[in-house]
């Protein structure tokens, strides 16, 4: 059993080495995110740029208990509220930014990363399992984007589909199978370990 799974399986009152194991995972989750989130590419036709920070939310859901991702996530949102720099480049920081066109994807992060790693404890692990577990949470991530852009803008759906949701499908789908050949690829190694 992983370190971090009995982490998450020890009792309140655990070891004060348990609660400095998960503030660690926390930090160090809300870190990547955080850098991941900075490497953006705005795009013309959208307020929302491509990001790697799904990437992040789908690799932790994938690692991390489902608390523990959870936790990490609402972390980097609040991290980002207070205004530290970890949201993607924009002309608003802050708890403004939160409410801005891309509030819809951040909000979903901490409920689409536990999501994701309910969904691959359930299963035997391996590849295919991964994929699933990050594509819904991806979907989650996705949708939740489109709906608080739909509800900013006021557009119609056929115009918050084009801005909020086919310009991200085909990084979406490289993100999900990264992310699966990553956790896939470390299971294998601790098997052989």
């Amino acid at each position: 059993m992983s370190r971090e799974i009995s982490a998450e399986m020890t009792p309140v009152a655990a070891a004060p080495q348990v609660w400095v194991w998960r503030a660690a995972v926390v930090l160090a989750g809300s870190l990547l995110v955080a850098v991941c989130g900075r490497l953006a590419l705005p795009l013309v036709f959208t307020p929302v740029p491509l990001s790697l920070a799904p990437f992040a939310v789908l690799v932790i859901g994938l690692f991390a208990g489902p608390r523990l991702a959870a936790a990490t996530l609402g972390a980097y949102l609040a991290e980002g509220a207070m205004g530290l720099p970890v949201f993607a480049p924009a002309a608003t920081v802050g708890l403004a930014h939160l409410l801005g066109p891309t509030g819809g994807y951040l909000l979903a992060y901490p409920a689409a990363a536990a999501l994701i790693s309910v969904l691959y404890r359930r299963t035997s692990r391996g590849f295919a399992a991964a994929a699933l577990s990050a594509g819904l949470g991806s979907l989650v991530i996705i949708g939740s984007g489109a709906w608080w852009l739909g509800i900013l803008t006021h557009a119609s759906a056929a115009t918050v589909v084009q801005m909020a949701v086919v310009p991200f499908l085909p990084g979406d789908v490289l993100k999900v199978v990264a992310a699966a050949g990553l956790a896939a690829g470390f299971k294998r190694l601790r098997r052989a370990a």
